[in-house]
């Protein structure tokens, strides 16, 4: 007897009955049960890295808040003042910086091609040319060719070519005087949301491209003013641009100090030109020398350092509150500054802040503070390599976690900035210096053989070498010049040598820091 063979049809295939499982409730229970205790398990893992950052953190600030250091963004506020009593709330600054008065001794559309020294050397350490007033009074008479509709005034005659640049200028004499008149009040604060952090910083921009736009003005017009024989009016230009310095003084934004710099910059051109030229008395010398050296970068570097760390700490708490951060795309000008960049961080758990908080303290207090010694006013270059070469090591790290990505981010242009601290300090004391042998020129006619005979008479007493804590390089040459130099930042004396970019800049990696003047 013939058995029939067994088949398959009428019985679900394979493929059928495995979906069939798939999509059993038992399965589909069990799935969830194991998607459950996984998500558990995650948020056990994400709620104990919280606890961990969050403790790191809070044990690191309270050990050295109990050594006197701050973290709190409060601490650095200026305090509220009169509006009546607060240059940044003076009717002439708020119409210069809202833009009803346009200062700027430029076109519309940005710079003639005129490119002083002091505007291509950054934070000049080294000025070569006096400023050529033949094209500046060229630009101001060919107004219309740049479609300025002769913004600037022109004398009907044609005059000397500072006395042409000056009449140019005189349309901006009524807001210098009440600029003037402004910055004798007593406060100057900034009117920021501080506790928004660096979220906070599009006003402060504001501000200083306002405060940078008047220095260029009263830049042009204190050269002008010395090469037209004003020589007192040139003075109170200068010590107006130091004033505008000053007016950031209280600022605890990195940002300030940078824009702070690039004003005494600017202030030091004319000085440097009228000392040149021997335009300057010795009255006035004295009056230069003793402002100058109000002006003390070194003893504000901790201030500001310290500033920066308690707003970036204030920064991450924002974005861990509000899982959101916002930055403002960098186009190079402080004028201009694109919209603000909002990028969401919803996925990130607390301890990502908590520990970006904790690094950027750790990156500050270990390796930015000690870089400069205040008391006995040194800035160290090996100390900065060095501090480079540690963090470049701690970025390796950053394969295997993300949690010191923000704060390790921020160190170069940190160090950027010290090395321009260091920079306008020099340039800043060299001046000084400065001074005090023109006023020995015109004692005795001549420059003296050594920087020892300066003091006590010429200046109170010399400034040191910040680089190496050593003398400053001085010698007379056999025409009657001097240069004047630190070693830089290179720590070598090159003999006075100066080295530029190829772009004309100063390099301010190599050669020596000179002040020196043009020769006849």
């Amino acid at each position: 007897m013939n058995e029939t063979p067994k088949t398959n049809a009428g019985r679900p295939s394979i493929a059928r009955r495995f979906f069939r499982w798939l999509f059993s409730w038992r399965t589909v229970r069990r799935a969830l049960i194991g998607l459950a205790a996984l998500a558990t398990l995650v948020a056990l893992l994400v709620t104990e890295e919280d606890w961990r950052g969050k403790r790191a953190w809070e044990n690191y600030r309270h050990e050295w808040e109990a050594k006197g250091e701050k973290f709190d963004w409060q601490a650095f506020v200026p305090p509220s003042v009169p509006s009546d009593q607060n240059f940044f709330t003076a009717p002439i600054f708020t119409n210069i910086r809202d833009g009803k008065i346009l200062m700027s001794p430029y076109d519309d559309d940005g710079k003639p091609d005129i490119h002083s020294d002091a505007s291509r050397s950054g934070y000049a350490l080294y000025r070569m040319h006096l400023t050529d007033f033949q094209q500046w009074q060229n630009f101001y008479r060919h107004q219309t060719n740049t479609g300025m509709a002769k913004r600037f005034p022109v004398s009907p005659q044609m005059q000397t070519p500072a006395a042409d640049v000056l009449f140019a200028l005189g349309k901006f004499d009524s807001s210098v005087d009440e600029l003037r008149q402004a910055s004798q009040r007593p406060y100057a604060n900034v009117l920021l949301n501080y506790e928004d952090g660096f979220d906070a910083l599009s006003p402060l921009l504001e501000d200083l491209a306002a405060l940078k736009r008047c220095s260029q003005v009263l830049q042009l017009r204190a050269v002008a003013e010395l090469s037209d024989g004003q020589s007192a009016k040139a003075l109170a230009d200068v010590k107006l641009l130091l004033r505008l310095n000053d007016c950031l003084h209280s600022s605890p934004f990195l940002i300030s100090y940078l824009v702070r710099m690039a004003i005494v910059n600017i202030a030091l051109q004319p000085v440097w030109e009228g000392l040149a030229e021997h335009k300057w008395s010795d009255e006035q010398l004295i009056e230069l020398e003793a402002e100058l050296t109000k002006v003390d970068f070194l003893a504000d570097y901790g201030f500001v350092m310290r500033g920066e760390r308690a707003f970036a700490i204030a920064s991450f708490e924002n974005q861990r509150r509000t899982r959101k951060m916002i930055f403002l795309e960098d186009n190079g000008d402080i004028a201009n500054t694109n919209k603000p960049v909002i990028v969401s961080l919803s996925f990130m758990p607390s301890a990502y802040f908590y520990q970006n908080e904790l690094a950027f303290a750790l990156v500050q207090q270990q390796w930015i503070l000690p870089l400069v010694d205040t008391n006995a006013r040194i800035v160290s270059p090996q100390a900065l390599r060095s501090a480079d070469v540690d963090v470049r090591a701690e970025m390796k790290q950053l394969y295997f976690t993300p949690y010191k990505a923000q704060a390790l981010m921020v160190v170069p242009a940190l160090n950027a900035g010290v090395k321009k601290f260091a920079a306008i300090q020099s340039s800043i004391d060299l001046a000084r210096v400065a001074c005090a042998l023109e006023r020995y020129r015109l004692a005795h006619g001549e420059f003296p053989e050594m920087l020892d005979a300066l003091a006590p008479r010429f200046i109170a007493q010399l400034p040191h070498d910040i680089i190496n804590g050593q003398p400053l390089h001085y010698r007379r040459e056999a025409n009657g010049q001097f240069i004047l130099y630190s070693v830089g930042w290179n720590e070598t004396d090159d003999g006075g040598q100066v080295v530029l970019t190829k772009g004309g800049s100063v390099d301010r990696e190599k050669g020596d820091w000179v002040w020196q003047y043009p020769q006849n």
